[in-house]
């Protein structure tokens, strides 16, 4: 009996000591880290403030909406409040109406409040382990802009924990069919804000987004030429040019200072050029008499990463700005092409042919080291870093036709975007919220 209870006085002891140690010091992530802990998160009903009689409707639909928002970030998992002992802990929206033991007993580590009073809401998120406040913020005019308030909300809240922001307000760019022509769309990661930029006919392809996030860059081939297409999305116009350029222009990209570089077939070679503010081609960057496309800038201007036929085969090369420097980077396979670099220049993806199809492959350029992100079924193609690095946009044709897909630079579980009716590829994502 006195040994029975010296164990449970242990159990006790080390439980309480492991309390301790999973709150210690504000809850983060390290997105960049070799992987994330699961982070629970519960979200708490709703509570009129003041008085005020919470809306059905608009609180159901609210909470449905942060909860969709929050299902895109791999390392959260949502706790229904009705799992937790003796339900709804809460009497209130603020720190000190809430018992945050039943969180601790059943291992959550945050919870968010809502409170509403007709004209706006507060929303909340408390640590549960130390009672602490991550995020509070209050929103006017909800009704007519409950996505909108869920996607802030969720922006902070990811800032919170992460310390980078821009996912939820960061569009993409891509490419769908419409009939028997491509046109460039944009639309948020989680799937709304869908937007038709060009109305040209023909094959629109290849978007890229300036650094300010104001203008997009495409290739226009219509009937009888290639053209350089750049939309201002300020004055919603779109400007064309094609002379001085060849009779091949190919994925055209904003650079360092939002100079424009393009691949352009000029002298028999395709080789990736330089334009002046006025469109005129310049310098050659990396040259060779080979096919070099796909050019990929880091944020800071030193590196760009393409993909030339320069060993025979398409392989991805990187090229050290200051010094002219090009080595490679892949020498697996035979067929490596799409690359694109992370903002913060440590990261390469790109797609890779497998006997299995084509898969998105990941390299560390501070450690050599090679990893595979996607794993299909068919077709995974076009990668595209996030505003922060760490998600990862691209095309699979998995369920028959290509859409457009999410996942991380951990290759955790792919998650669909929805871009409407039509096949979707090669997605672009807008960095400049995270600059």
């Amino acid at each position: 009996m006195k040994r029975n209870l010296i164990i449970c006085i242990l159990s006790m002891c080390l439980s309480l000591m492991a309390f301790s140690a999973y709150a210690a010091g504000p809850l983060t992530v390290d997105i960049h880290g070799p992987g994330q802990r699961m982070v629970n998160v519960t979200l708490l009903p709703p509570r009129g403030l003041n008085g005020a009689p919470v809306p059905a409707a608009a609180a159901k639909a609210l909470e449905e909406l942060v909860a969709n928002d929050l299902g895109y970030i791999p390392f959260l998992s949502l706790v229904p409040v009705e799992t937790l002992l003796g339900g709804d802990p809460s009497k209130g929206v603020k720190g000190a109406e809430i018992d945050f033991k039943p969180f601790q007993l059943a291992r959550v580590d945050l919870c968010v409040t809502t409170g509403w009073n007709g004209d706006y809401i507060e929303m909340r998120a408390f640590e549960t382990f130390s009672g602490r406040r991550v995020v509070g913020k209050s929103y006017r005019d909800v009704t007519a802009h409950l996505p909108l308030v869920a996607d802030r909300f969720c922006s902070s809240f990811l800032e919170a924990l992460t310390g980078k922001k821009g996912f939820f307000s960061s569009p993409i760019a891509f490419v769908r069919q419409e009939g028997k022509n491509k046109e460039i769309f944009t639309v948020l990661p989680q799937g709304r804000n869908l937007k038709r930029i060009t109305r040209l006919g023909g094959y629109n392809l290849s978007p890229d987004w300036s650094a300010d996030g104001e203008s997009i860059v495409f290739t226009h081939i219509g009937k009888t030429r290639h053209e350089l297409g750049v939309y201002d999305g300020v004055n919603k116009r779109i400007r064309r040019r094609y002379k001085g350029m060849g009779n091949s222009i190919i994925s055209p990209v904003f650079g360092p200072d939002d100079v424009l570089y393009v691949s352009l077939n000029r002298n028999g070679a395709t080789n990736i050029y330089e334009l002046s503010s006025s469109f005129k081609p310049g310098k050659i960057l990396a040259k060779s008499p080979y096919i070099d496309v796909s050019p990929s800038f880091d944020r800071r201007g030193e590196k760009m990463v393409f993909t030339s036929g320069r060993a025979g085969n398409p392989h991805i090369y990187l090229l050290e700005i200051k010094t002219g420097t090009v080595r490679r980077l892949t020498r697996t396979g035979k067929y490596n092409t799409h690359p694109c670099i992370s903002p913060d220049g440590r990261y390469v993806a790109y797609t890779h042919q497998t006997s299995q199809g084509h898969r998105i492959y990941l390299i560390d350029l501070t450690t050599g080291r090679e990893k595979q992100l996607t794993f299909g079924p068919g077709n995974d193609e076009y990668p595209a870093f996030g505003p922060d690095g760490y998600f990862v946009a691209f095309a699979s044709n998995r369920l028959g036709e290509y859409k457009l897909y999410l996942t991380t630079r951990h290759g955790d579980t792919p998650r669909k975007i929805s871009t409407g009716k039509g096949a979707a590829f090669a997605p672009a994502w807008d960095t400049s919220q995270q600059r």
